[in-house]
């Protein structure tokens, strides 16, 4: 794990169970000075986190704040590889941005970029992401498997049923589905947005920067208005608020989990769990490709993760990039 000493010492606060810890204690696991201890306390009471001294025993921690920093993530993971190292950011401009510039530089495998909030935060065709402060999951996942080009965009499929098994295993109460290719809703309005980008030659892939947006704590007004009918978040669906780096470990959790599952056996689990999950399938939809506009029933994704429609006329069409309008019954 690829914590700081600040980072560390806060590991072992959150670990501690409501116990208190001596900073003498603390000086000795760290082989640094009690003052430098109390530093480092300094800074996380200015990041929000608050101790009591409690006479002859030490430090308590007494309030934690809902931040998505690497210790607060590292207390609840339970990866192999996945969020090992975390690259955390108050303010960003993308984590996608952030996260070609580290795979130019080496960047290991399963190394997350997580941000509090962003300013050019982006979706699919370089659409604008809006990126509430503090409010939000806003992460990009590198991950170096190996696998060929074309099969880059079945881990935005993966990457969807993570996150649907990732909330409804901490919130029974909420009921997501994916519309492909790359958001979930919840009772049709958009709670998550997902951004797959390559990074490869012609011979393989060199990476994938799995993008996840999760809208989690806003309320209605956090949202501009043209958005306010359209988007929704988990916190407004469970009506509570939500542990943002716990939901941050489950999706990684289950991302490592059907990465490993889809790199051994193929895609066909995956796509049982994706069409499980789908709000799209067996409804009428419009399909707009940079081509034309394609109606009709979606029946299905192909082992490529294809969408397969079947048109009015019985034939069917495979969309491979387009946007989805899932059409009301009338």
């Amino acid at each position: 794990m690829n914590l700081t000493t600040k980072d560390e010492i806060l590991s072992r606060f959150l670990n501690a169970k409501n116990e208190p810890i001596s900073g003498q204690q603390l000086a000795d696991e760290f082989g640094i000075s009690r003052t430098a201890i109390w530093k480092h306390l300094q800074t996380l009471q200015d990041e929000g986190y608050t101790f009591e001294t409690i006479k002859k025993k030490g430090y308590l921690l007494t309030t934690t704040p809902d931040r998505v920093d690497p210790a607060r993530i590292s207390s609840y993971l339970e990866t192999a590889r996945l969020g090992h190292t975390i690259q955390y950011f108050e303010d960003i401009t993308s984590t996608q941005t952030i996260a070609h510039e580290l795979v130019r530089n080496g960047a290991r495998d399963g190394t997350v970029v997580v941000a509090e909030s962003q300013s050019a935060g982006k979706g699919r065709m370089a659409r604008p992401w809006e990126s509430t402060k503090g409010k939000g999951i806003w992460m990009t996942i590198i991950i170096r498997p190996n696998v060929l080009p074309h099969q880059a965009p079945q881990f935005t499929l993966i990457a969807a049923v993570a996150v649907v098994n990732a909330i409804k295993s901490l919130h029974k109460s909420i009921n997501p589905e994916i519309k492909w290719p790359n958001d979930i809703l919840i009772d049709g309005k958009k709670c998550t947005g997902i951004l797959t980008e390559m990074i490869a030659e012609m011979d393989g892939v060199q990476a994938l920067l799995i993008g996840i947006g999760i809208n989690v704590n806003q309320q209605k007004e956090d949202f501009p208005e043209e958005l306010q009918n359209i988007a929704t978040s988990l916190s407004i669906e469970a009506n509570e608020k939500l542990n943002r780096a716990e939901l941050i470990a489950t999706t990684l959790k289950y991302l490592e989990k059907y990465i490993d599952l889809y790199l051994q056996v193929g895609f066909e689990p995956i796509k049982t769990l994706w069409e499980e999950f789908s709000g799209t399938i067996g409804k009428r939809i419009k399909a707009t490709t940079l081509r034309e506009v394609v109606e009709g029933i979606a029946i299905g994704i192909t082992s490529d993760g294809v969408l397969e429609v079947k048109v009015d006329d019985g034939e069917i069409k495979r969309i491979y990039s387009a946007d989805i309008e899932i059409e009301k019954p009338i």
